[in-house]
């Protein structure tokens, strides 16, 4: 028997089918494309994301037939809502995360309540990315497609309601909507108040690793699964993907590098103040029972060294080839063991929290002209490293605890930067070779839902298994504690000189 998870993100869909002892024995990508009928604005045809899934299911589930699918869990991207009709059909594409029309709404409803009690109750810090603020622009620019709304659904429930099952939504996922009380564990009635949304226009909502139901026969047929398929609610994909990376207890922190860097720690009380707030950091329910979780991200991430291998490293390119090797094996293998005299601020696509300034851009000072290529690929390094290294002190200053580090992501694979890191941070960090975090997050969450594992925790001991530990060197992490200082003060001396920009 299988186990198939399900991650919708933005711009693709990924489905895999893991063995009990987490062996992926089949998986599929879809890709939709982002749509954006007005500048600033982004959407999704959720009809066209759910044909990207259900072919994923059918193209998984055929090659698993010795191993048959027994539970589906989905995690997704927040924010993105859906309006269904009662007759069951999307009435517009899914308004996305970063789209603008709604800029000014959250602002109107901070009239009527303080943005701390926002933050009391949904754990978010107001921001009109959040799907209240969107049911809001539908509501006064919709109205005919408003008064048609049977549900609003996010990407986990409209999943979970085309496989035919009850439409019902984690707490995590719920959470990102800035009106469910992450306290209560139920939606807001003071919060859907103030936006005037009757709470009967949302679905229910349970806790992660909760079964939902059974997908019915016909449904079944379509798809290609077999008889008895139980779906089991999974969660927003981060907090997924964190419990993929098998953190399940309050201190533990997953660093994930790819094209964005994201953190993502948990603990085990709210921790809700103007700090957090002041660092755009949300606190919301883990998928994990009894823990709670935040974000804090580098927009660009791993992207920044893929930029530097595609501007300035072709001589490596042609080297990796005619070796066959990786080039960021290549790039790595000369950059100085010492902290660096250049910096780079990696704000290529803006800043990533605390600041969330979409204008600011990257920028290198200190250069000279003994500058080597080593050095600057050291740089990029230390300045995504830098970047979450104050989220870190951030949160930690806010009374979130942090004790060691989880790495998966591409940036798991590199030595030299995880030692950077240990180094940095000053914080023990456990590298995992986990690629597929998210998905096997929700088959966790699946499989101990049935049964398969006797507790969340037996599941991570049995697929989450560390690689290699790395402690960080004083002397070194004296020397980052040191140019911290000078870092922190690249964004604000060229802030008004982006703005121009």
């Amino acid at each position: 028997m299988s186990l198939l998870g399900i991650d919708v993100g933005t711009t693709g869909c990924k489905v895999i089918a893991f063995r009990e002892d987490g062996e992926v024995l089949a998986q599929a990508y879809g890709e939709y494309p982002l749509i954006h009928p007005q500048p600033g604005w982004s959407e999704l045809d959720s009809n066209v994301v759910w044909e990207n899934v259900s072919n994923g299911i059918r193209e998984v589930a055929a090659q698993t037939k010795s191993d048959p699918i027994e539970a589906i869990s989905v995690a997704s991207q927040g924010e993105a809502v859906t309006p269904v009709s009662g007759n069951y059909d999307a009435l517009a594409n899914a308004i996305t995360t970063f789209d603008s029309r709604t800029t000014g709404i959250c602002e109107e409803i901070l009239q009527d309540i303080s943005p701390l009690e926002v933050m009391q109750i949904t754990g978010m810090p107001p921001s009109n990315i959040h799907t209240l603020a969107k049911l809001v622009w539908i509501q006064r620019n919709q109205p005919e497609i408003y008064k048609e709304v049977w549900k609003f659904f996010g990407f986990e429930d409209f999943v979970n309601f085309r496989l035919g099952v009850q439409p019902a939504v984690d707490y995590s996922l719920a959470a990102r909507t800035m009106c469910f009380d992450i306290i209560n564990k139920c939606w807001s009635e003071k919060m859907l108040g103030l936006a005037d949304v009757d709470v009967s226009l949302l679905p229910d909502t349970v806790p992660s690793g909760t079964i939902i139901g059974e997908i019915g026969k016909k449904v079944a047929g379509e798809l290609n699964l077999p008889s008895g398929v139980v779906v089991v609610a999974g969660g927003h994909d981060q907090p997924c993907g964190a419990l993929g990376a098998g953190i399940i207890r309050g201190g533990e922190l997953m660093d994930a590098t790819g094209t964005v860097e994201c953190i993502a720690p948990a603990f085990n009380e709210p921790v809700i103040n103007q700090q957090m707030i002041d660092g755009n950091f949300a606190c919301y329910p883990h998928v994990v029972d009894g823990l709670y979780v935040t974000l804090g991200f580098v927009s660009s991430g791993g992207v920044v060294l893929r930029w530097f291998r595609d501007t300035l490293a072709q001589a490596e390119v042609a080297q990796a080839a005619a070796e066959e090797r990786d080039v960021y094996d290549i790039l790595l293998e000369d950059i100085p063991d010492s902290p660096g005299t250049a910096m780079l601020l990696p704000h290529f696509t803006g800043s990533g929290t605390p600041h969330l300034d979409l204008e600011s851009k990257g920028a290198i000072v200190g250069l000279t002209l003994s500058t080597t290529k080593g050095e600057l690929v050291k740089a990029i390094l230390e300045g995504i490293s830098y970047e979450i290294k104050q989220n870190l002190t951030m949160l930690e200053d806010a009374g979130v605890e942090i004790n060691e580090v989880r790495a998966i992501g591409g940036g798991a694979k590199s030595e030299k930067w995880l030692q950077l890191k240990a180094d940095m941070f000053n914080k023990k960090v456990i590298a995992l070779d986990i690629s597929e975090g998210v998905c096997l997050g929700t088959a966790i969450l699946s499989g101990t839902a049935i049964g398969k594992y006797s507790s969340i925790e037996e599941a991570v001991d049995l697929l989450v298994k560390p690689q290699k530990v790395y402690y960080p060197r004083e002397e070194i992490a004296q020397q980052y504690d040191e140019k911290l200082k000078v870092y922190e003060q690249i964004y604000p001396a060229l802030r008004d000189l982006n703005d121009q920009l």
